[in-house]
C-alpha cells in the first residue's frame, strides 16, 4: 500500500481526479482518499515514480506520507 499527503486536495472533484489518473496509469490499483487528512492511498504493483507522476499529471503535488 502506497500513501500519499496531496495537501492540494480540497473536494470531491479533485479526489475524483486523482483517481482518474492513477487507474489510468494501472487499471488494477485500488484507490482510497480520506478528504479530511488529504491523504490518498493506493493498493498497486506499479512503482511510486509511476503513481507520483500520475497523481502530478492530474495537477496535484503528492508527497509520501507515513
Amino acid at each position: 500500500m502506497k500513501r500519499y499527503a496531496v495537501n492540494d486536495m480540497t473536494c470531491e472533484h479533485c479526489a475524483g481526479t486523482i483517481t482518474k489518473a492513477v487507474e489510468a496509469t494501472d487499471p488494477d490499483a485500488t484507490v482510497t482518499v480520506d478528504l479530511d487528512s488529504k491523504v490518498v492511498s493506493i493498493d498497486t504493483t506499479a512503482s511510486d515514480n509511476d503513481m507520483l507522476s500520475a497523481i502530478r499529471s492530474a495537477g496535484y503535488e503528492p508527497q509520501p506520507a507515513a
